[in-house]
């Protein structure tokens, strides 16, 4: 199936959230990127479980699911260019004073209009979805079943449990020269590759430890066309272990090193809750001008989110965006200016300090009009 099939196919949540869940992996809907289940990823010192790690794709490089779906054509979304940026605005929390400012148009009540049309609009598109639903069924006769309670647990727990006859099957498919001879490709269904993989490990001696040389030798003989891949998933589906440098391979005990992966598993998570983001504050410099734009983030890992927007013409600042347009991405660099020290005390409010620390650098900074591209902030 096609991302584009994949994309409309998806559940109304699976489209908010910016991907779907598959049997063995997470499929990004905005660009088909996808991240295997049960496996730990590292990013920017950072470590995701499966799930957590497509969230931070999708924030890394798409801005976030809106920025994404408001870059679509007018075909896709059904909204004018003028709705499309009265709700880009409202998306980045801007009252109506400040909408319509922005937009230079009528009043603070014309916006409130435009909200309200927008919130009609909303009311419609829920209507019209119940009336496809209802319609799906016409031209048949309806036919209700109550689904059994646990039937999704019970379908999986099918679906991992492999007959002999089944097993036959699976083998015969992806060894047509019997199981000793070459894989012809490696499944993407999850039970068919765990039977596939059983068939592989048992190429190797239980009793016998292999080097790398030697692991890939017999995997090369098995599946030239992509023997590492083979090698890693026998590594991460617990067939066979390894030394962490590489230099020792081995078959696997599967009760206790399962037991040993769960452990290791725990561990990492445990580190990954450890793991405390940094607030502060960031410039985005123009190195033909020396012209900046200041901005403070809760967490600095964000500033990835203002690349992309910079990236898709979607930044708030339009004087920024106008000159990365015009120089070009490789004349701005994103450069940390101070991290927020946090007090482990009650009364902490993080929010204001990094405030009063974004105004300690305007103030230092001046990023205004010839030297940069804020905007003086308002006096209350």
């Amino acid at each position: 199936m096609s991302l584009t099939d994949q994309f409309w196919n998806a559940s109304f949540e699976e489209l908010r959230l910016g991907y779907s869940e598959q049997e063995h992996d997470y499929l990004c809907l905005l660009c088909g990127e996808t991240v295997e289940k049960g496996i730990i990823y590292s990013a920017d010192g950072l470590l995701y479980e499966a799930a957590k790690y497509m969230r931070h794709h999708i924030e890394a490089d798409h801005g976030s699911v809106f920025e994404h779906l408001s870059q679509l054509d007018k075909r896709i979304t059904g909204l004018s260019d003028h709705q499309n940026s009265l709700m880009r605005l409202f998306y980045q929390g801007m009252s109506d004073l400040d909408v319509q400012k922005e937009l230079g148009i009528g009043s603070a009540s014309t916006i409130r209009n435009h909200r309200f049309a927008l919130k009609e609009k909303e009311r419609q598109a829920k209507v019209f979805l119940v009336m496809m639903e209802l319609m799906k069924g016409t031209g048949k006769k309806a036919v209700h079943a109550s689904p059994t309670p646990s039937a999704s647990g019970k379908k999986r727990d099918a679906e991992l449990t492999v007959s002999p006859t089944e097993y036959a099957e699976i083998t015969k498919k992806y060894f047509p020269e019997g199981t000793l001879g070459a894989l012809n490709t490696i499944p993407r269904k999850h039970k068919h590759r765990l039977v596939v993989l059983e068939e592989i490990a048992k190429r190797f001696d239980p009793a016998q430890v292999y080097s790398e040389k030697e692991v890939n030798a017999i995997l090369e003989g098995t599946y030239e066309e992509d023997y590492v891949s083979v090698r890693r998933y026998l590594i991460d589906y617990s067939f066979l272990g390894r030394n962490p440098d590489g230099s020792q391979y081995w078959v696997k005990n599967n009760g206790e090193e399962q037991e040993k992966q769960m452990n290791r598993k725990q561990e990492l998570k445990q580190m990954y809750k450890e793991v405390k983001t940094e607030a502060g504050v960031y410039q985005i410099r123009n190195t033909q001008n020396g012209k900046v734009w200041i901005d403070g983030a809760m967490n600095l890992k964000t500033m990835n989110g203002k690349q992309f927007m910079l990236k898709h013409g979607s930044h708030t600042s339009k004087a920024l965006q106008k000159e990365w347009d015009q120089y070009g991405e490789g004349a701005f660099v994103f450069e940390v200016l101070e991290v927020l020290e946090k007090k482990n005390e009650p009364y902490f409010d993080a929010a204001d300090a990094l405030e009063k620390l974004e105004d300690k650098w305007l103030d230092k900074l001046q990023p205004y009009g010839d030297k940069g591209y804020n905007e003086m902030k308002k006096q209350q």
